[in-house]
C-alpha cells in the first residue's frame, strides 16, 4: 500500500500528460489526421515498398520509384530483431501527433525527476518544455523524426545525471534504454546536438569533480555510461550500418567529384557553407524567443480584416474576397532567414523564471546550462557569426554534414525550461535566504521587463521593419502597400511585446505575492502552470490548430491520379518517369504514382543528384534516355499532360565499346560527347571485372522477363560475348548478379548504372538486392537486446533477493 501511494502522484501526471495531449490535438479523438506537408512527400516516396510489404510480407529494401532507384533505410524500412522499435511503439500509444506531444512530457518529466526536483515542478517543466513553440510547429509540418529525436533527448540526458548521482543498475538501464531509443528515433541531427550538449554537461561535471577530488567517481561514471550507450548502439545496428553505408553513396557524402557544373572547385566533403548555413538565426531575430513576432512571426500571417494591408490592397482596386484572402498570408517576417513557418518561442513567465534562477542556482547545474544555451545561441546564427560556424565545419567531425543551423535552437529550448523550474526550486527552498530572493526578483524584472518597455518605446528608433523581400514587394506593390506593411510590422510587434510584458509582470507580482507570506507553494504553483498554458498554447494555436486536421482518408490517399497519370499508367512495361510540371527533384507525388526520375528526400543519392546539376536540369536528353525516361509529365494550358519519349534506350542495350577515364570528374565530363548507346564510360578502377575481348552482335537481345523493387530477371540472348548496360542504378553494397545461378561480377558504368560481361548463349540473368548490411546489423541488434533484457531480468532479481 505504501508503495501504491509513492506512485500515485505520478500516475495522476501520466494521467495529466495523457489529457493534455489529447486536449491539444482533439481532432484525433474524431478520427482525424494532421495534415503535415512532408508526411504527404513521404507517403508518395514510400509507396512502392508499403505496397510490396503489405503483398508479399517482405521487406524490399530497395526502391525504384524515386531518383532512379535507391535503399529505403531512410524511407522507414522495417529490420529483423528491431526490439527497440517495438518498445518506443508501446509508448507511443496515442494517435499522432498526440504521441509525440506525449513523449515530449514524460521524458522531461524524468529527466526533472532526476535532478531530485519533486513531481509537481517536474509536471510544471514538462508542461513548458512540451509547449514551447518549436515543438509543436515540427509537428505541424510532419517533421516527426526530429520531434521523436528531440522527444527521447531529455530521457538520456535524464540517464546521464542518474549515473552521476547513483551508480547501479536502474540509472544503467535508463541511459541504455533512452539512448537506444533516441538512436532509433532516426534523426541524427538531433542526436548530434544532444551529443553537444552532453559535451558541454561532462566538462561540468569533470571540474566540478576536479574540485571536489572525486575524479575516480567521476571516471567510473563516465565508464559505466560508455558501456550503457554501446549496448544501445548495438541495439540499433542495423539502422546504424545501413544509415552508414547509404551516406556515402547519399548527397551527405563524397561522390568524387571535384568540380561544380561550371568548372569551378567543389567542396570534396560534407556540405558546403552556403548551404548548410542557408537557414542562419538571425542575431536580432534571437529575441522571438521571448517575444513571439519580435520579427513578424512568421513568413506569412493571418492580420485579417482589420489591418492595413487589407485597406491597401482594397485601395489598389482588389475586391473585399480577394484582400482579404491576401491579408490571410501578409509577408509580415523581416528576419535573415529564407522561410520561417513560426517563431521558436519559448515562453515570457519561462523566460522570466530562467533570468530569475540565474541569481539563484549555483554549481555545475548552472554552468553547464547556460554554457549549453549560449553555444548553441551561437551556432543558431550561422552565417550571421561566421567565425564560429566555419570552425565547427573545419574542425569538428561530422558538423558538415548537417543543415539548417538554426534548429540547434533545440538544445536552448530544453536547457530553458529546466533552468526555469530550477528558479521555482530555490524559491521554495528554506535554504536561500531571503533578501537573496528579494534581490533576484528585482532584478529579473529590471532587466526582462525594462528590455520589454525599451522595445515598446524606442521600436521606431531601434528597428526599420524590412525584410530581405521588400524590394520585390515594392516593385509589384508599390510605396503604399509597403507603408501599409510596415505598420502591420509594428503593430503585431508592439502587440507581442505588450503581451509578453504582461506575462512577465504577472510572474513578477506572483513571486513577490509569496515572498510577503500571502500566497503558499502550492499556489505559485498551479498558477505558473496556467501561465505557462495560456502563454504557449496561445502562441501555438496561431500556427497549429484545428484547421491542420482532414479525414483519415486523405492522408492515407493524398495524391489525386491526373489524366497524365492515367495515360501513363496504361504501359504496363518497366520505364522511369520525369515530372517537368513542378520541381521534379523535391516532391513525392511523381513516386507515388510511378517509378520516378525524381523525388523528395534530404539525403538524395549523390551521384543522381550530380547528373542533376549537370545535364538533367538542362533537358540533356541523351542523359534521360539512358536513365529509361520513357514518359514526361508536362504543364500545358489544360493541365499536366503525358508526353511520351520514343527514344529512350529501355531497360538495358549492348555496348560496342568502351570509355575508360580514370577518376569522377573524367566520368560525368565524357557523358557530355559520348553516344551512350554505343560507348560505355567505365572507371579504370573497374578493369579487373571487365572482359574487353566481346564483339558487337546487333541481333542480341536482353529482355526484362519480371521486375520487383529488390529484384529484375532477365533473358539474355546472343551469338557472341557481349557487354551490357542496364538503366538501373548501381549499388554496390546491396545489388548481386546471378547469371544462371552463378553470382558474377558488375560494375558501375555512365557515373550511376549498371554494366557487366555476358557470354554467347541464352541465359537468365537475376539482379537481387541482398544487403549484407541487414544480416549483421540484425544480429548484432539481437545479442545486444538480449542482453539489455538479461541485465533487466538480474536487477529485478537482485532487487528481490535484497527485499527477502
Amino acid at each position: 500500500m505504501a508503495k501504491l501511494k509513492q506512485f500515485l502522484p505520478h500516475l495522476f501526471v501520466l494521467a495529466g500528460f495523457i489529457i493534455l495531449s489529447l486536449f491539444y490535438f482533439n481532432p484525433v479523438l474524431q478520427g482525424k489526421e494532421i495534415f503535415q506537408s512532408d508526411i504527404v512527400q513521404y507517403i508518395g516516396m514510400a509507396k512502392e515498398q508499403n505496397d510490396f510489404r503489405a503483398q508479399t510480407g517482405e521487406e524490399p529494401y530497395w526502391t525504384d520509384a524515386a531518383f532512379g532507384g535507391m535503399p529505403t533505410y531512410q524511407l522507414g524500412a522495417h529490420y529483423p530483431h528491431n526490439y527497440v522499435k517495438k518498445l518506443d511503439s508501446l509508448l507511443r500509444f496515442l494517435p499522432r501527433p498526440a504521441d509525440y506531444l506525449f513523449l515530449y512530457f514524460i521524458g522531461f518529466y524524468i529527466l526533472l525527476l532526476c535532478l531530485k526536483l519533486d513531481y509537481k515542478l517536474a509536471f510544471l517543466g514538462a508542461i513548458a518544455f512540451g509547449f514551447s513553440t518549436y515543438l509543436i510547429i515540427i509537428l505541424g509540418v510532419g517533421h516527426n523524426a526530429k520531434a521523436h529525436a528531440i522527444a527521447y533527448m531529455p530521457m538520456v540526458l535524464a540517464g546521464i545525471i542518474a549515473i552521476f548521482r547513483n551508480r547501479n543498475i536502474w540509472s544503467f538501464l535508463l541511459l541504455a534504454v533512452a539512448m537506444a531509443l533516441e538512436i532509433q528515433a532516426n534523426h541524427f541531427q538531433m542526436t548530434y546536438y544532444l551529443l553537444l550538449l552532453v559535451i558541454v554537461l561532462g566538462i561540468a561535471y569533470l571540474i566540478d569533480a576536479y574540485r571536489k577530488k572525486l575524479l575516480p567517481q567521476f571516471f567510473k561514471s563516465v565508464g559505466i555510461m560508455v558501456i550503457a550507450v554501446i549496448l544501445a548502439i548495438a541495439a540499433n545496428a542495423t539502422n546504424l550500418m545501413a544509415t552508414s553505408e547509404y551516406t556515402q553513396f547519399s548527397t551527405r557524402g563524397d561522390s568524387g567529384l571535384s568540380i561544380q557544373p561550371d568548372g569551378t572547385p567543389k567542396e570534396k566533403s560534407g556540405l558546403g557553407f552556403d548551404y548548410i548555413t542557408e537557414y542562419s538565426y538571425g542575431i536580432l531575430e534571437s529575441f522571438n524567443l521571448f517575444v513571439p513576432r519580435f520579427m513578424g512571426g512568421g513568413s506569412s500571417e493571418d492580420l485579417g480584416k482589420d489591418s492595413h494591408i487589407y485597406d491597401a490592397i482594397r485601395k489598389m482596386g482588389a475586391s473585399a474576397v480577394q484582400a482579404a484572402d491576401f491579408a490571410k498570408n501578409a509577408p509580415t517576417y523581416w528576419g535573415d532567414q529564407t522561410y520561417v513557418k513560426a517563431p521558436a518561442y519559448i515562453g515570457a513567465a519561462v523566460i522570466f523564471l530562467f533570468v530569475f534562477a540565474l541569481f539563484l542556482v549555483r554549481g555545475r547545474l548552472k554552468w553547464w546550462i547556460v554554457g549549453a544555451s549560449i553555444l548553441a545561441l551561437l551556432l543558431s546564427w550561422g552565417k550571421n557569426f561566421g567565425f564560429l560556424t566555419q570552425f565547427f565545419i573545419d574542425v569538428v567531425p561530422l558538423y558538415n554534414k548537417f543543415r539548417a543551423v538554426s534548429s540547434v535552437q533545440v538544445i536552448l529550448e530544453l536547457c530553458i525550461p529546466v533552468m526555469a523550474v530550477f528558479g521555482l526550486y530555490k524559491l521554495f527552498s528554506e535554504k536561500v535566504k531571503e533578501d537573496e530572493k528579494l534581490y533576484a526578483l528585482k532584478w529579473s524584472a529590471i532587466i526582462t521587463g525594462g528590455l520589454l518597455i525599451a522595445f515598446l518605446l524606442l521600436k521606431s528608433i531601434l528597428f526599420e521593419f524590412e525584410g530581405a523581400n521588400d524590394a520585390m514587394y515594392s516593385k509589384q506593390f508599390g510605396l503604399d502597400f509597403m507603408n501599409a506593411l510596415e505598420k502591420d510590422r509594428k503593430a503585431i510587434f508592439t502587440a507581442d511585446a505588450l503581451r509578453s510584458l504582461i506575462f512577465v509582470l504577472l510572474s513578477a507580482g506572483l513571486i513577490w505575492v509569496y515572498l510577503k507570506g500571502k500566497i503558499n507553494r502550492n499556489i505559485v504553483i498551479g498558477v505558473f502552470a496556467i501561465l505557462f498554458l495560456v502563454d504557449l498554447i496561445g502562441v501555438d494555436r496561431r500556427y497549429v490548430n484545428n484547421d491542420d486536421f482532414v479525414q483519415a482518408r486523405e492522408m492515407e490517399s493524398p495524391y489525386q491520379m491526373q489524366e497524365a497519370d492515367a495515360v501513363i499508367m496504361q504501359d504496363t512495361t518497366h520505364y522511369r518517369v520525369f515530372d517537368v510540371s513542378g520541381n521534379p527533384f523535391n516532391t513525392g507525388r511523381t513516386s507515388y504514382f510511378h517509378n520516378a526520375l525524381g523525388g523528395y528526400h534530404a539525403a538524395k543519392p549523390g551521384r543522381i543528384q550530380d547528373l542533376y546539376d549537370f545535364y538533367i536540369s538542362q533537358n540533356n536528353m541523351k542523359i534521360l534516355n539512358m536513365l529509361n525516361v520513357k514518359y514526361f509529365i508536362v504543364p500545358t494550358e489544360e493541365g499536366n499532360q503525358a508526353q511520351q519519349n520514343p527514344n529512350a534506350y529501355g531497360n538495358a542495350w549492348f555496348v560496342e565499346n568502351i570509355k575508360w577515364v580514370d577518376n569522377p570528374d573524367e566520368e560525368i565530363l565524357a557523358l557530355k560527347d559520348a553516344d551512350l548507346k554505343s560507348t560505355a564510360i567505365i572507371n579504370s578502377k573497374f578493369m579487373k571485372d571487365v572482359n574487353e575481348d566481346f564483339k558487337f552482335d546487333p541481333n542480341a537481345t536482353v529482355e526484362l522477363l519480371s521486375q520487383q523493387p529488390n529484384e529484375l530477371k532477365y533473358k539474355v540472348s546472343t551469338n557472341s560475348d557481349q557487354f551490357v548496360v542496364f538503366s538501373e542504378a548501381y549499388y554496390q553494397p546491396g545489388w548481386q548478379a546471378y547469371l544462371d545461378g552463378k553470382k558474377v561480377p558488375h560494375v558501375q558504368a555512365n557515373y550511376v548504372l549498371r554494366a557487366m560481361n555476358v557470354p554467347s548463349g541464352e541465359h537468365e540473368l537475376i539482379f537481387r538486392f541482398e544487403p549484407e548490411v541487414i544480416n549483421t546489423g540484425s544480429t548484432v541488434s539481437l545479442i545486444s537486446s538480449v542482453l539489455i533484457a538479461l541485465i533487466l531480468i538480474g536487477g529485478v532479481g537482485y532487487e528481490l533477493k535484497k527485499r527477502n
